[in-house]
């Protein structure tokens, strides 16, 4: 089972993997998911970051422990960008 900080600040969930309001957030969540780097994401008109150096690798089947979140709309898609020498997605 993965771990992950409760306080976390998620913004919404794509494709089943929480976007997080900075790159720190991302990052932990990455490192207790096995993931290393970040890349972001524009959801609702702001930039998410997302643990994984790319949407690939953050959705690569495995045992993932999503936070819950109290975002209205958690289950949507978005367009994404990369960071940290992620690739695209």
């Amino acid at each position: 089972m993965c771990n992950y900080d409760t306080n976390m600040a998620i913004i919404g969930i794509i494709s089943g993997i929480p976007l997080f309001n900075t790159r720190q957030e991302a990052l932990a969540w990455a490192s207790s998911n096995g993931l290393t780097g970040y890349h972001t994401h524009f959801y609702q008109n702001q930039t998410g970051f997302m643990g994984g150096t790319n949407h690939n690798q953050a959705t690569s089947p495995r045992k993932i422990v999503v936070p819950p979140t109290t975002s209205s709309n958690p289950t949507t898609s978005s367009n994404s960008s990369t960071n940290s020498g992620g690739g695209g997605y």
